[in-house]
C-alpha cells in the first residue's frame, strides 16, 4: 500500500510546529547587547561598513582619510584616573597621540597612560611609571598632519578595550573579573545610564581586546574562569597582544581607534578611590551609571553556565547557607578546630530552621558549577569564607536586600577586594575577627598582618551562626 499524502492542514501544523521551535529557541539565548551604531554615526561605524558591503561585498573602510583638510581630533568622553573613553585616539610607531588644538580641555595624560612598567612600592617606583613623550603626546592637528602625513590612519572600527598594564596582576580570576572587567564595563556603562533590570543595552558589543604589554598566554588564570568569563560575555571580541602592537610599530604607519575603552592600573593608583580601598575598579564608580551596570555582563554569563534568566532571578522557598571552604586548598585557612565547629553550626541551622546548607571546595567543582551554585541561591543567600578567590563568584549573585556574603580574616587585617565588590553591586558585606563582626561604614583600614596569609585564622562559629540567623530572619521581613 502507498503511503499516505499529508493533508495541507498536516502540512500547516508542522510548519508552524517548526516556526515555534525556532522561535523559542531565539529566545533562551538572549543577547543583551543592542547592534547600535556608535552615535553620531561615522563613515567607519558598523552601520556604515555594513551598509558598504551590502552594495558592494568586495568595498571595506579600513582607513580615516582627510587629505587636504584638518586631522580630525581626539575626543575624551569620559575620564577618571586609569579609565577613559576616547574616540579617535591614535597610535604611531608605538607612540599614543592624542590630537587637540585646546590641550587645556585634555585631562592629564597622566591620568590616562603610563609606562606600563610593572607595579612595585615607592615613590620612586611610582614616579619612573609616569608616561613620556616615547608612550603619549598631545599635538594639534598641524603637527599631526605633518608626523602621520596625508594620506590617513588605518580604522580599528567599533569599540577596544585597550588595556596598557603589566602582566602582573592579569592572570588571576579576581584582578581579571573583578577589577579589571568590572573597571571596563563600569566605565562604558556610563554611556548607557538607562541599563535596565533584565541587562539590556543600546551600547555596541566591544570588537576588539588589545593588550600591548604581555603575551597571549599570560592573561589566562590557571583555573580557566577568565576564558569563559571573556567568552561567555562577548563571544565574538578579537584579541591582541605584545607580539601584535610590534606588528603595527614596524609597520611605522599610523593607527586610530574609532572609539577605545582605555585602562591603566598605574594611572588608576593616583585616584582617591585607589587610596581609599585599593581596588583599581573603585574609581570608575566616579563616573555617572545605572543601578543595573552589572546585569548585562552577569545574565550573559550565566546562561552561559547553563541557567535561563528566569532561574537565575526567581527566590527560592528557603534560605541558603554557602560555606566556600579553603581546608584542602591548604593556605589561608581557618584553624581545623574552628572549621569543624563552624561546619557543626551551620548544619544545626539547617537541621532546626529547614535551611539549605552547603559546604564547598571550590578547587573540586567544576567552572559551570561554581556560577550555578551562586545564581541558584541568591535569593535568601549567604555566601561565606575566608579571604580568599573563591569569593569572586559573588559578582554572579543577584542582588537583593537578602542576599550576604561574610568574609573571614586573621585579626587585624582586613582588605577591601569582596567587601568593595558586594557592596558596589548592592550586596550586604560582613568582616569577620573572631568572634567580632563589622561592616560598611564601619570598616577598618586595609591590613596584612603576619598570620594574614597563614592556616590558622580563628573563628567563633556561634558568633557566624548568630549573624546568620539575624540575616535570614531581617530578610524575610522585606519584599524582594
Amino acid at each position: 500500500m502507498a503511503p499516505a499524502t499529508p493533508t495541507r492542514r498536516e502540512c500547516v501544523l508542522v510548519l508552524l510546529l517548526l516556526v515555534s521551535i525556532l522561535y523559542y529557541t531565539s529566545i533562551r539565548s538572549r543577547s543583551f547587547f543592542v547592534l547600535a551604531p556608535i552615535s553620531p554615526p561615522s563613515p567607519h561605524s558598523p552601520s556604515a561598513i555594513s551598509t558598504l558591503q551590502e552594495q558592494d561585498p568586495h568595498v571595506y573602510e579600513t582607513r580615516l582619510t582627510w587629505g587636504t583638510s584638518e586631522v580630525p581630533q581626539t575626543k575624551v568622553l569620559a575620564n577618571v584616573p586609569g579609565w577613559s573613553i576616547i574616540d579617535k585616539l591614535y597610535v604611531f610607531k608605538g607612540v599614543v597621540y592624542i590630537v587637540a588644538n585646546d590641550p587645556d580641555t585634555v585631562p592629564d595624560v597622566a591620568n590616562m597612560y603610563s609606562k606600563g612598567i610593572e607595579i612595585l612600592p615607592g615613590k620612586d617606583a611610582e614616579d619612573s611609571r609616569l608616561p613620556g613623550d616615547e608612550d603619549i603626546r598631545i599635538i594639534n592637528t598641524t603637527e599631526a598632519k605633518e608626523l602621520f602625513g596625508k594620506t590617513g590612519a588605518a580604522v580599528i572600527d567599533g569599540v577596544t578595550y585597550f588595556v596598557n598594564d603589566h602582566p602582573q596582576f592579569i592572570r588571576h580570576y579576581y584582578h581579571w573579573s573583578a577589577e579589571l572587567y568590572f573597571g571596563f564595563w563600569r566605565t562604558y556603562s556610563s554611556l548607557d545610564p538607562s541599563i535596565s533590570a533584565d541587562g539590556n543595552t543600546t551600547l555596541p558589543q566591544p570588537r576588539h581586546m588589545f593588550f600591548n604589554r604581555i603575551d597571549a598566554f599570560r592573561w589566562r588564570d590557571p583555573t580557566d574562569m577568565n576564558q569563559l568569563i571573556l567568552r561567555s560575555s562577548f563571544p565574538d571580541v578579537t584579541m591582541e597582544f605584545n607580539d601584535d602592537w610590534d606588528d603595527r610599530v614596524k609597520m611605522g604607519v599610523p593607527f586610530v581607534f574609532e572609539r577605545v575603552v582605555l585602562a591603566d592600573r598605574s594611572a588608576a593608583m593616583r585616584a582617591y578611590n585607589f587610596q581609599r580601598y585599593q581596588r583599581t575598579a573603585a574609581v570608575p564608580f566616579g563616573l555617572p551609571g545605572s543601578v543595573n551596570w552589572w546585569m548585562t555582563i552577569r545574565n550573559s554569563v550565566i546562561q552561559f553556565a547553563g541557567m535561563d534568566l528566569d532561574e537565575g532571578s526567581s527566590t527560592t522557598s528557603r534560605p541558603v547557607i554557602t560555606y566556600i571552604s579553603r581546608q584542602v586548598w591548604g593556605r589561608r585557612t581557618l584553624r581545623e578546630e574552628d572549621h569543624k565547629k563552624l561546619v557543626k553550626e551551620l548544619y544545626r541551622l539547617r537541621d532546626a530552621h529547614g535551611w539549605e546548607v552547603n559546604v564547598v571546595a571550590l578547587e573540586q567543582m567544576g567552572r559551570a558549577e561554581q556560577i550555578r551554585l551562586a545564581v541558584r541561591t541568591t535569593a535568601r543567600f549567604i555566601m561565606m569564607g575566608v579571604h580568599g578567590n573563591g569569593l569572586t563568584n559573588l559578582i554572579w549573585m543577584r542582588p537583593t536586600p537578602r542576599t550576604t556574603v561574610i568574609e573571614f580574616f586573621f585579626p587585624g587585617g582586613f582588605a577591601h577586594d569582596y567587601e568593595f565588590t558586594a557592596r558596589s553591586l548592592g550586596i550586604a558585606h560582613y568582616g569577620f575577627w573572631d568572634a567580632q563582626s563589622f561592616t560598611s561604614p564601619d570598616t577598618p583600614v586595609n591590613a596584612y598582618p603576619e598570620g594574614f596569609q597563614g592556616n590558622s585564622i580563628p573563628i567563633d562559629a556561634e558568633a557566624v551562626g548568630r549573624l546568620c540567623y539575624d540575616r535570614v530572619t531581617l530578610s524575610l521581613e522585606v519584599d524582594d
